[in-house]
């Protein structure tokens, strides 16, 4: 006689810890303002030791105040446990520093809302000598401490049976041995693959209507700049919910 056949455990967190996992900010400070409101008002009425605010990366571009998202993420840190990871979006503010003429790819990522952002005035199609400018006045106008939030971005962080990334994560290598071009651009290869990977990934990068739960991912980017939804995801013990 065969024995039953065990029932699947569920991801878990690790007891004692909260996690909120909050998906594409893009530019958008004033839903990060409202989101964060509420995971305060769940705090209050929910109390827990350790409450870790993990941020998705992509918190600039698009939207209309992506120094604003910055200010309050460096702000937030200084006050909570706060994880923000690399999004793909904040590797060229940093190279429009150093490689101006960046900004013709750069742009078709929503650069111009983030430069305007921080007062500069950029026209649609600048050529070379704009482009050198425009890097010399942002270098001149960007605090350093977001220079700094930007350069000590780390690209993934596991909790549990979570494992968090902006992107995903190639199906054929192991969560350790992840390539950086892959946790921060990966699509179809990641998005089509329906077997278990070694952890849950919780990610963003592909906007989606609503969140997308499934049995190997979770998908928290709904499109905040251009919808209004920004989303955050409650991981606690085995439960999983949304603020």
């Amino acid at each position: 006689m065969f024995g039953a056949t065990a029932a699947p455990t569920r991801p878990f967190i690790p007891d004692g810890v909260r996690v909120y996992a909050i998906g594409d900010v893009h530019g958008r400070a004033d839903l990060l303002d409202q989101l964060l409101v509420r995971i305060d008002e769940d705090l209050k009425e929910h109390p827990i030791a350790n409450a870790i605010h993990i941020f998705l990366g992509d918190y600039i571009d698009r939207g209309p105040d992506s120094a604003g998202v910055l200010d309050r993420l460096i702000r937030r840190g200084q006050t909570h446990q706060t994880l923000c990871l690399k999004g793909n979006h904040e590797i060229y503010l940093l190279e429009f520093l150093e490689n101006p003429s960046i900004l013709g790819i750069w742009g078709q990522y929503g650069a111009l809302t983030t430069l305007l952002s921080y007062g500069l005035k950029p026209s649609l199609k600048a050529d070379l000598g704009e482009q050198t400018e425009l890097a010399a006045t942002l270098s001149q106008t960007i605090p350093h401490s977001h220079v700094q939030f930007l350069t000590g971005l780390p690209v993934s962080f596991t909790c549990g049976d979570y494992f968090f990334v902006h992107a995903g994560v190639h199906p054929n290598a192991p969560l350790a041995n992840q390539r950086e071009d892959d946790l921060l651009w990966i699509r179809d290869d990641f998005l089509c693959h329906e077997e278990p990977f070694e952890k849950v990934i919780v990610h963003g990068h592909t906007p989606v209507r609503e969140p997308d739960v499934r049995a190997n991912r979770i998908n928290i980017d709904t499109g905040a700049y251009a919808t209004g939804r920004l989303t955050c995801l409650k991981l606690e013990r085995d439960e999983i919910g949304f603020i």
